[in-house]
């Protein structure tokens, strides 16, 4: 099978931890055990992951310029796809002896530049901070901000995504059985001009739903969203809460789950499965290959 899989967050970072090279690394290479076990079942496999924090520290650092002088947000994407990308890249590497190739690809992304996303930022970069110091920074660098939890974060743009114009070297490098990290953080965000040609945006697409498409585009067999929870729950925090073992996608979008978590992952993971005989699946990093094997997780088919 060709199984695209979509690390979060956890995976690179955990919530409370240092943003430095040694947390991610340690992190990467728990990330890269797992991973591997759905390589030496013998599927191809297909690498995305988020970008949130490792791009919010990016910006923090480009304020010490000059308004006229800091980078967009799709050039500190493309900054943080290359990072993330070769820890990933390296990790899977050591994991499997360094006998099959591994390749990162700086993905672009096409956006629609009248997307509403663009009035309304919901995507969350960055570290926390609390109400004071976040309206501080705010009203100092022109930022919108929202709460995250008992916390305050940054807001930017996340448009839906469109396009992959990179598709034709991806399908290449999977031609020659290549394992591939790509599409990190949603990808590099672009529009495309009147002319066709194409043009970095401000903005950071959500993972789940390029990752969607990606998987769409590739024709891939299934989808594997990989977290630090262990299923999707009905009644998720309160006494009466219960894991879905499976979930039909039309039901899957009805269900009430919270929006800045985990309730983008089910939209994403049902528009991949729509009425085709594929699969998602939503679960615990760790789980990955029992995930893909239809013994843990959450599983998003048509019955």
């Amino acid at each position: 099978m060709l199984v695209v899989a979509a690390l979060g967050g956890n995976a690179l970072l955990r919530r409370g931890e240092p943003l430095t090279a040694r947390a991610q690394r340690a992190n990467v290479a728990t990330a890269a055990a797992a991973l591997v076990q759905i390589i030496e079942a013998g599927h191809q496999l297909v690498v995305t992951h988020g970008n949130g924090p490792q791009i919010g520290l990016l910006a923090l650092q480009g304020a010490a310029y000059k308004p006229d002088e800091v980078f967009p947000l799709d050039v500190l994407g493309a900054e943080t796809d290359g990072m993330i990308g070769y820890m990933i890249e390296q990790a899977l590497e050591n994991a499997l002896g360094h006998d099959r190739p591994v390749a990162t690809l700086l993905t672009q992304v096409e956006v629609d530049p009248k997307d509403p996303a663009f009035a309304r930022p919901t995507k969350f970069i960055g570290p926390v901070y609390d109400r004071a110091e976040a309206d501080r920074l705010a009203e100092a660098r022109g930022w919108s901000i929202a709460a995250d939890g008992s916390h305050w974060r940054r807001v930017v743009p996340s448009p839906m995504p469109m396009d992959i114009p990179d598709l034709r070297v991806l399908q290449l490098l999977l031609a020659q059985d290549v394992t591939l990290i790509c599409a990190g953080g949603g990808g590099i965000p672009v529009v495309r001009r009147p002319d066709g040609s194409l043009i970095g945006i401000e903005a950071v697409i959500d993972k789940d739903h390029a990752t969607a498409l990606l998987a769409h585009k590739l024709n891939a067999d299934a989808l594997l969203l990989l977290t630090d929870v262990e299923a999707v729950y009905r009644d998720f925090g309160t006494d009466s809460q219960a894991a879905i073992g499976q979930v039909s996608p039309e039901d899957a979008v009805r269900l009430d789950l919270p929006d800045g978590s985990m309730a983008p992952k089910v939209a994403a993971a049902a528009t991949f499965v729509s009425d085709r005989a594929r699969f998602a699946s939503v679960g615990r990093l760790e789980d990955a290959l029992a995930m893909l094997e239809g013994r843990a997780g959450t599983m998003i088919a048509n019955t």
